[in-house]
């Protein structure tokens, strides 16, 4: 079952766990996603926080779209917007198990070994092919597709990772025990 638009239009903190063992395609490519984190609008690490601009005016617009930023100027980041237009809250896909399109994965990151696909954000938008180019566009359509998840996984919870705002906030969701996950969760 292909995910809508509407699917988004709940609570960040709803979202963002039940998108573990979704799958995530771009253009064919993707994966198991694996590792999530959610931002809310009140939370101080969130881009949208301090209010719009050019960057993030995405995040204040209707749920299902896809927010992609750079992160300290190298790495796309893909995000997905939650919550109802205007909330500015959006959930950050860290990790993917590669499952669709292997071969266009390790040419464009130039690694062999599978687990170092997509184990991190910066990775797995370099793996499915992610710029500024897909900022704005519906999840539901073309180039993207995301399938609902087949089972009910064991998710691990923890702390963010990389931020130093709100950096104790256990909203990091992961698939427990994956060996694609960008960093292990404290146990």
């Amino acid at each position: 079952m292909k995910l809508r638009k509407r699917f988004f239009g709940r609570s960040v903190h709803a979202i963002a766990p039940d998108l573990i063992g979704a799958t995530l395609l771009v253009n064919g490519v993707g994966g198991v996603i694996v590792e999530v984190e959610a931002y809310h609008h009140t939370d101080p690490a969130a881009h949208s926080y301090n209010g719009m601009t050019e960057r993030n005016a995405v995040m204040f617009g209707p749920p299902g779209y896809v927010y992609v930023y750079r992160s300290y100027g190298i790495h796309w980041c893909l995000n997905f917007v939650c919550e109802a237009d205007g909330s500015a809250s959006a959930v950050l896909i860290r990790a993917l198990q590669p499952t669709h399109g292997l071969p266009q994965m390790r040419r464009r990151r130039c690694v062999s070994e599978e687990r170092n696909l997509c184990s991190g954000p910066g990775k797995l938008a370099q793996a499915l092919g992610i710029t500024h180019a897909q900022n704005g566009l519906a999840l539901d359509k073309p180039p993207f597709e995301l399938h609902a998840r087949k089972f009910k996984p064991d998710i691990s919870v923890g702390v963010r990772i990389g931020i130093t705002k709100a950096a104790d906030e256990p909203w990091r969701y992961g698939l427990h025990g994956s060996p694609y996950l960008s960093r292990r969760f404290e146990t």
